[in-house]
């Protein structure tokens, strides 16, 4: 972990790996967008609205996913003080926040067909609208801290305290009554969705997941220039 902590180090790697990820998650995502959409047979109670679940699901996934990133970068920030944690934490954050407000959108338009309301105060949507809120919290934390030289570790120690709303996530259509259905994919369970609508969806989730390596690694790359500019600027001040 610490052999990229040099940042012209990670730089040579994250240059290829944008284009590879970039590239990787279209194509995928192109796949799994045709098969959903005219290969795919309609849900016989669902029908075509079933179709949601391919941009739904990867979204609440890479949600939760970008906000357990934070906690990593977090926990390498306050324990081992890597110098590019707060960095990576920076730039997960504005990509979870807009999947989770993809998940929190793409639900809404699901459900209103499916439950007759855009809206209801279960514990899945609740938590996951709290999850988007500690993304906003987050990013604005971060940025007074950088703005203010601080070395980031009140925005680690909220990372790492948000972290506990993951679980919640996770387990809410368990612990509460809820209108959300339960989960459908398991490692030990398998799946109750049918096969024939299940293939696009592993597409479509490495695809999104590849476009969110892709634009994570471009803000880190953005904020390591901004740093090296600034850093050059203020040496030519002081000479």
């Amino acid at each position: 972990m610490h052999g990229y902590a040099n940042p012209a180090r990670f730089l040579k790697l994250a240059r290829p790996a944008t284009g590879w990820f970039l590239g990787l998650g279209l194509a995928l995502l192109f796949a799994g967008v045709i098969g959903g959409l005219f290969v795919t047979p309609p849900d016989y109670l669902q029908g075509e609205t079933v179709l949601i679940l391919y941009v739904h699901v990867p979204a609440a996934w890479l949600g939760m996913g970008g906000w357990a990133g934070i906690a990593a970068a977090s926990l390498a920030q306050i324990v081992w003080r890597h110098p590019l944690a707060a960095v990576a934490g920076r730039a997960l954050a504005p990509a979870g926040a807009t999947f989770a407000a993809i998940c929190l959108a793409t639900g809404s338009i699901w459900g209103r067909p499916t439950w007759g309301t855009w809206w209801e105060w279960d514990g899945r949507l609740t938590s996951m609208l709290i999850l988007f809120f500690l993304y906003l919290g987050y990013i604005a934390l971060a940025s007074a801290e950088r703005e203010r030289g601080g070395d980031g570790r009140m925005a680690a120690l909220f990372g790492l305290v948000g972290a506990v709303n993951l679980p919640i996530i996770h387990y809410s259509v368990l612990w509460w009554r809820t209108l959300h259905q339960g989960q459908s994919i398991s490692v030990t369970g398998g799946s109750s969705i049918a096969p024939e609508l299940l293939w696009p969806l592993p597409l479509t989730l490495l695809g999104f997941s590849f476009l969110f390596g892709a634009a994570v690694l471009m803000r880190m790359r953005a904020e390591l220039a901004i740093a090296k500019a600034e850093a050059r600027l203020r040496r030519s001040a002081s000479e």
